[in-house]
């Protein structure tokens, strides 16, 4: 028997050879990408970041498709040309242009596939002295009004205090009480004006929310509009603080937030605030939109749209960069203790009452808390946020401690680092490449950091394998089959020489999407879709109307409505056309108006209804006349004797059938002095002095019913006197006279009939004293007497 020659210790080098090779040769269940039911590379890149795909076309002639899916050594060892594997690209890029003075990196990109997990670090600075920006959002129910005089020392010695931490304070000044609808308020017309009318007190009526004071550096300001501030009343107990706070927010403008300073909120109230959906006792079931609604510094949505949300306030108070500070009375401590656990970013304070030494104590005490925790927070667009996940981990500085994704006990100078990491459980439904944008926000800082995130789900070849010269694009990359371009780092060309602008502009894709190939990929927005071939156009941006962006006739181009043919105005709502101004003689808002908005506006305030037509102070114009009128109508209205009424008309008469309508006429009626109705009209336009007597008038069919009705009453009268005459005399023939009542021979009354014959005569007289319409008495004397006596 011959012995193996060579050895290695005491196991054969060549069996050694033979594990190795079995080593390298791959089974379905050897490992997670080797599976019978991949048929396509999209399938295999989806099993993990570290499964390949080769696309060689002679690769393992004659072999089932899923054993092009495996390892990338394996794949090497089986004979696949490196070029030829189709891999996970996990690609993290930052970029050094854009930096920042507090948070760094400003901008990160990066590529994932589906399993893969990608990380970096953002490092925050504490700086030692920043400028803050304080709004006071004050509650000024009734119940505030020892409160609300307080304040009226704060500004002055608070400035003095955060000297000693900022360089330089701007306060801010709001107030909210509650929805103006009932039932939160008292909607009765006397106490709308002025709810606190039972306590004979005058106060302001109830709002939503009002902007009083933007930011300011002048405390003596802030002192004088404090002291002007007066308190309004409601009906229930909670408050519209969260609504009001929203607005504080968003509406940046206004309010005055500098970009470069601490933002504190500050919100003082006694009582706890309305949530989202208590609005629909009221009958308000239309969500927050989260926009700002401030039309002369009065909040005018807060009886068309819902409270906000905690999360919908929570977003917009880290999306603006704002620190909210909630400053409430003991006995609603417990209530604001769980709100404030889902606000970012919030400090609560307790204080007994709101005395200026309490807080000035509680707005620096609240800013030192608030600047000694840093918080880094990751939000991703909610649509794909199911497909990712996060997780943050903070590296403490020394002297501060960890707590969740939190430092505390961070000093000025001292830098916060954490590890941020961005994985992707799954591509989307439709399998497609996606570019999505995450923000990454340490919470109360102006800076943040943008992560651009494009999740790699297509192959560049297909699952045939199949690569050919026709399928490059023209950046250098590689199309697929459906069309999607795939751009490798060293393909790409210069992106000036694509057309990215529109004319006029000096920013690429309108400074909302970035330039690839020439062609612009828009960002996305929480709010919306941004779209258009520069960016241009979305469908949040512009107003609404009826309840439709640029009222369903326009489309949103950089933040204001293009409308369409034959409309115009701010939100599309103003037909171009008159056709609705005309009178029925075809002027145009009877020629003392314009046609604004498919509605008449006329030219003098005199002049009013659709068509400007009545003039009610015209009146002065239709007595002037009368005289005039009634000569002509005393003559019949015979255009022949017009001569005889010369001395008493200065106008040029006319004798029509009807009145003309539209026009600059006035149309005016006299009644003559045989009730006869005359119609007639006088141009208001000056030097033009004519009038148009209608011959049209209601006098002769009334003249006979009243003459007919006289002669009526005349006969009747007559003849009553006849028979009265003719009675008269048969009675006196007869010898029979009312004294001779108790002769004998005569009719003698029953007892029946003598029951319906009264004993006394009762009359009523009523005396009535007017006073003021307020007062008025009546007095009823009711007087019997006998049958027979006389009436004094």
């Amino acid at each position: 028997m011959t012995s193996w020659p060579f050895t290695y210790g005491s196991v054969p080098v060549c069996l050694l050879l033979i594990v190795a090779l079995c080593a390298g040769t791959s089974h379905p269940g050897d490992n997670l990408c080797s599976s019978a039911l991949i048929t396509s590379c999209k399938e295999c890149l989806r099993r993990g970041p570290q499964c390949s795909w080769c696309f060689q076309e002679d690769f393992l002639d004659g072999a089932a498709a899923w054993h092009r899916c495996d390892l990338r050594v394996n794949l090497l060892r089986k004979g696949c040309g490196p070029e030829f594997t189709e891999k996970s690209d996990l690609k993290v890029e930052v970029n050094g242009a854009v930096s920042g003075t507090q948070v760094s990196p400003r901008d990160v990109s990066i590529t994932l596939t589906p399993g893969a997990e990608a990380s970096f670090i953002v490092s925050v600075k504490q700086l030692p002295r920043y400028p803050v920006d304080l709004y006071y959002l004050v509650d000024v129910s009734a119940s505030m009004q020892e409160n609300l005089d307080h304040l009226k020392t704060v500004g002055v010695a608070l400035s003095l205090r955060m000297a000693e931490h900022s360089s330089d304070l701007w306060l801010g000044f709001g107030s909210f009480v509650d929805k103006p609808v009932s039932p939160y308020i008292n909607v009765h017309p006397t106490k709308i004006n002025n709810p606190c009318s039972d306590y004979a007190i005058h106060c302001r009526p109830a709002h939503g929310f009002h902007h009083v004071l933007s930011m300011t550096g002048n405390m003596s300001e802030f002192t004088r509009v404090i002291k002007r501030q007066r308190i309004s009343g409601n009906m229930d107990t909670p408050e519209g603080g969260l609504d009001a706070m929203l607005q504080a927010a968003v509406c940046q403008r206004a309010v005055g937030w500098r970009p470069e300073a601490k933002r504190l909120l500050l919100l003082m109230t006694d009582q706890p605030s309305h949530l989202a959906l208590d609005s629909r006792l009221a009958g308000i079931v239309i969500p927050h939109d989260g926009l700002c609604h401030l039309e002369n510094n009065v909040y005018t949505g807060s009886t068309r749209m819902d409270h906000p949300s905690l999360g919908q306030l929570s977003d917009k108070l880290l999306e603006k960069h704002i620190y909210s500070i909630f400053a409430v009375e003991k006995q609603q401590y417990q209530w604001y203790e769980e709100l404030v656990r889902l606000l970012p970013g919030s400090y609560l304070g307790k204080i007994g009452f709101f005395q200026s030494p309490n807080l000035i104590d509680l707005v620096v005490d609240s800013y030192k808390s608030l600047l000694a925790e840093v918080t880094l927070l990751v939000s991703v667009d909610d649509e794909v946020f199911s497909r990712y996940w996060t997780s943050v981990s903070p590296i403490c500085p020394e002297g501060a401690t960890a707590k969740g994704q939190s430092c505390l006990g961070v000093q000025p100078n001292q830098t916060v680092y954490f590890n941020v990491s961005i994985g992707l459980h799954s591509c989307p439904d439709h399998g497609a490449d996606e570019d999505i944008l995450a923000m990454v926000r340490p919470v109360g800082y102006n800076e943040s950091t943008t992560v651009r995130i494009r999740s790699k789900c297509q192959c560049r070849c297909g699952s045939t394998g199949r690569c050919h010269e026709n399928d490059r694009s023209p950046c250098g990359g590689t199309t697929d089959g459906g069309g999607q371009r795939h751009v490798p780092l060293q393909g790409l060309v210069n992106e000036s020489k694509w057309n990215c602008r529109a004319e006029g502009s000096h920013v690429d894709c309108s400074g909302r999407g970035v330039c690839e190939c020439g062609k612009c990929v828009c960002e996305r927005s929480r709010l919306g879709t941004i779209y258009g071939k520069y960016c241009e156009k979305d469908d949040f941006s512009c107003s609404y109307k009826d309840g439709l962006l640029c009222g369903g006739r326009g489309v949103c181009v950089l933040g204001e409505c293009v409308c369409e043919d034959n409309w115009t105005g701010h939100s599309c709502g103003c037909p171009i056309s008159t056709a609705t101004c005309q009178t029925p003689d075809g002027s145009l808002c009877s020629g003392r108006g314009a046609c604004v908005c498919g509605q008449c506006v006329c030219d003098n305030h005199r002049f009013s209804g659709d068509f400007c037509e009545r003039c009610p102070a015209c009146q002065s114009s239709c007595q002037s006349h009368r005289k005039c009128v009634d000569c002509h109508a005393s003559h019949g209205l015979r255009q022949h004797e017009a001569g005889h009424c010369n001395h008493t008309c200065e106008s040029d008469v006319f004798y029509i059938s009807d009145l003309m309508s539209g026009g600059n006429w006035i149309q005016c009626m006299h009644i003559s002095g045989d009730h006869c109705r005359y119609w007639f009209q006088t141009s208001s336009e000056s030097g033009r002095n004519q009038l148009h007597i209608s011959t049209r008038a209601e006098c002769a069919s009334r003249g006979r019913l009243v003459g007919t009705f006289l002669s009526v009453c005349a006969l009747t009268v007559l003849c009553g006197l006849v028979v009265v005459a003719v009675s008269r005399l048969l009675l006196q023939k007869r010898g029979w006279s009312p004294g001779d009542a108790g002769q004998d021979g005569e009719y003698h009354c029953t007892s029946k009939e003598l029951s319906f014959i009264p004993t006394s005569n009762e009359k009523t007289v009523t005396y009535r004293r007017d006073r003021s319409p307020d007062h008025s008495l009546e007095m009823t004397v009711q007087v019997k007497m006998p049958l027979g006596e006389p009436w004094q």
